[in-house]
């Protein structure tokens, strides 16, 4: 098995570093294959622009998801973005590790997602959800957060975390084909101890030993509509 981690935290010494960390020794010791992306220690561009295009279809006006399809298939995309594709297409699973910034994703790794998942590739027309381009690979997110359990419920003052992954989980990872995996969250992690912080380590190596086991998380199908995407009826 083949595991492609990336990681989009700005501190070496971070919890989240240890997180990811974590997963590469863990995921190594049980014989897989482990490719990483430390998108700070890259200092990965997370700008999407007419400069990850060596040749144009228009290079009067940038439709940058046309312009994606055109470098992919005639091998003119930026070489930092190839190189990451190479990783994507490569694994049987991709993890995203990251702080979660402004009930979102941080620049860095919106950028890698607007990059990187392109046009003609991984969607494009009817090729989405689980018949997107990435179908047959699993995906995770392993998350911290300063927020206690409580705040991001249902009822909670934030509402539920499951509201703020749903661009993620649903409208970039299930959305790309691939099969996502519930996320791994630590939680409130600059205020707790360091025997909780062991206690958060102990619970996602037990999680990284078991991911052949777990169910991804239920979306719909397309098979569930018609030609003009309107539900079928039951």
């Amino acid at each position: 098995m083949k595991a492609f981690i990336v990681s989009a935290h700005p501190e070496p010494k971070s919890f989240n570093t240890a997180l990811f960390d974590l997963s590469v020794r863990a995921l190594k010791g049980q014989g897989w294959e482990v490719r990483t992306s430390d998108l700070y220690a890259m200092a990965f561009n997370p700008v999407a622009s007419a400069a990850d295009f060596t040749d144009r279809v228009d290079p009067d006006y940038l439709v940058y998801a046309l312009e994606q399809r055109h470098g992919y298939e005639s091998g003119t995309l930026a070489p930092d973005i190839q190189d990451e594709i190479e990783k994507v297409q490569w694994c049987d699973l991709l993890i995203l590790n990251f702080p979660l910034y402004w009930f979102s994703v941080p620049a860095i790794l919106k950028g890698w997602i607007d990059r990187v998942l392109i046009s003609g590739l991984t969607y494009g027309g009817k090729r989405f959800y689980d018949r997107g381009g990435l179908k047959g690979r699993k995906a995770m997110a392993t998350i911290t957060l300063g927020g206690r359990e409580h705040m991001l419920a249902e009822d909670g003052v934030h509402g539920p975390l499951e509201d703020m992954l749903r661009p993620l989980l649903r409208g970039t990872l299930y959305y790309t084909g691939m099969s996502v995996l519930p996320p791994f969250v630590a939680w409130h992690v600059p205020y707790i101890s360091d025997a909780e912080r062991q206690d958060i380590l102990k619970a996602y190596e037990e999680r990284l030993g078991r991911l052949q086991d777990l169910e991804p998380l239920d979306f719909p199908s397309l098979d569930e509509f018609d030609d003009t995407l309107h539900p079928l009826k039951g």
